[in-house]
């Protein structure tokens, strides 16, 4: 990593940190790490950075941006590999993000360019027709950013291209287990010619983390982890915006009208993409009584075939959980659930950090792996008895990001599009699909704003109205 990343005048701490590979368990790198009582020189810097980007053009931007993407997609496997070996999913899913950490930062880059602001129609308005003017979309100035290990590149992207889009300056916080995908972006965007300062990576504890949140000079704290940190920041940020992607519960009906085979495979993937890391993961899956037996028999055949193991082998299904204590963290859940009264049907061995994915049923609701997200390669399947029975089971949690249904009737879709309370419904898809430009976010418990490109950048600029009264009629 280039040396810009701990700018001059902060003080490191006295320790560096130490990044562990999830499937071997050996340390890959160390980063270094600031003290809590560095934020002087971290702010110092972030002001600097500030002035910077608000002086550089919106084409000197989107070229910033988009010249990152194409040496990111220049540089594919390079980045995949990385992933790999800091975040542990398969060579497959890390390509993926890959891609789609090139999506985002190009939507930033056309972001930056379209979305300047609109004309205001004063003369609609009676007592106004001498007046015209527009709004302009102006930088919120320096924005927090925080961020998780599950996608250590592509949710970087997500916070950093908007940012830089409208013109603010950022701290970043990547996760302490896998910073070394956000450092390899940042060095990225300074080689394609953004200045150093504007992105300041602040590696460290949560004592740096609240002391950034809790500085007059951040104007906007993004974050996306869990809720207990969610509601440490709330606390802690004062007067500022907040924007938080928390965690989801997803649900998934299957009508028995489905494609019983499309509803497996898309299940079984949704469930255990990126073993199970995954906020928009399917985690309880509803189905129609009338079909209940035959998609969890074959559910349960498809889960037993996934391959788990090494993460760069390209047949690996299922790669290893971020930690050795993850891993053990679930398997405790799901025994808890059995000793409760619930039936495991496949899975729950763990050798390291790899967990086998596991598939239960007859959950009692009160059991924490049906009120709470598992963020884990588990599963939980449930008999339903009408569409209503379906859709208060789904919205029985307190908090939700996305949820699914399998149906033929467009009006059981439709329906169940209007009643599920979540920030995307997926029809005939299963809960985790996403697209970086639609507007991604939760509903209920701990919703704050949206993510997706143009809505990020929404968040992280404000409106400047421009009003001329034309005082004199007379033409010169």
């Amino acid at each position: 990593m280039s040396d810009t990343v701990v700018p001059p005048g902060i003080e490191l701490g006295a320790d560096t940190a130490p990044v562990h590979n999830p499937y071997t368990g050996e340390v890959i790198a160390s980063v270094p790490t600031v003290e809590a009582g560095a934020i002087g020189g971290v702010l110092q810097q972030a002001r600097r950075g500030r002035r910077t980007a608000a002086a550089l053009s919106r084409a000197a931007r989107a070229s910033v941006l988009e010249r990152a993407a194409r040496l990111i997609e220049r540089r594919a496997e390079s980045f995949a590999q990385l992933i790999v070996s800091e975040a542990g999913k398969t060579i497959t899913q890390a390509r993926k993000e890959v891609a789609r950490a090139v999506n985002t930062l190009s939507l930033s880059a056309a972001e930056a360019r379209r979305n300047a602001g609109e004309v205001i129609p004063f003369d609609s308005y009676e007592g106004s027709e001498k007046r015209q003017g527009w709004f302009t979309r102006e930088p919120l100035g320096i924005i927090a950013a925080i961020t998780p290990f599950n996608d250590p590149l592509n949710l970087v992207a997500h916070k950093l291209g908007p940012a830089i889009a409208g013109g603010n300056a950022v701290i970043l916080k990547p996760s302490a287990l896998t910073p070394l995908s956000a450092l390899r972006l940042v060095d990225t965007l300074i080689e394609a010619g953004l200045p150093e300062e504007i992105v300041t990576v602040v590696n460290g504890d949560a004592d740096i983390a609240a002391a950034i949140v809790a500085a007059p000079d951040v104007r906007m704290v993004s974050f996306t982890g869990g809720f207990a940190t969610g509601e440490a920041i709330s606390r802690t940020a004062g007067l500022k915006k907040l924007a938080m992607d928390l965690g989801g519960n997803a649900p998934v009906i299957v009508m028995d009208d489905a494609d019983l085979d499309e509803a497996v495979a898309s299940c079984v993937s949704g469930a255990f993409w990126a073993a199970g890391q995954n906020c928009i993961g399917t985690q309880r899956i509803l189905i129609a009584h009338e079909v209940y037996d035959r998609f969890r028999d074959a559910f349960v055949a498809r889960t037993k075939g996934l391959r788990v193991g090494d993460p760069l082998d390209e047949r690996t299904d299922v790669g290893p959980m971020i930690t050795h204590q993850a891993a053990a963290a679930t398997r405790a859940k799901v025994d808890a659930a059995v000793a409760q009264g619930a039936v495991l049907l496949c899975g729950n061995d763990i050798t390291g950090a790899l967990y086998t994915p596991a598939v239960l049923e007859d959950v009692p609701a009160t059991c924490s792996i049906w009120q709470e997200e598992v963020f884990a390669p588990v599963v939980v399947l449930q008999p339903f008895t009408s569409f209503e029975d379906a859709i208060e089971q789904a919205n029985a949690i307190e908090y939700s990001l996305h949820a699914g249904i399998f149906t033929s009737r467009l009006d059981r879709a439709l329906n169940a599009a209007r009643l599920l309370e979540a920030g995307g419904v997926m029809i005939n898809d299963s809960s985790d699909y996403r697209f970086d430009a639609m507007p991604f976010g939760g509903f209920k418990y701990g919703s704050m704003g949206r993510e997706g490109v143009r809505f990020a950048f929404e968040d992280m600029t404000q409106p400047k109205v421009v009003c001329i009264n034309h005082i004199s009629d007379v033409v010169h």
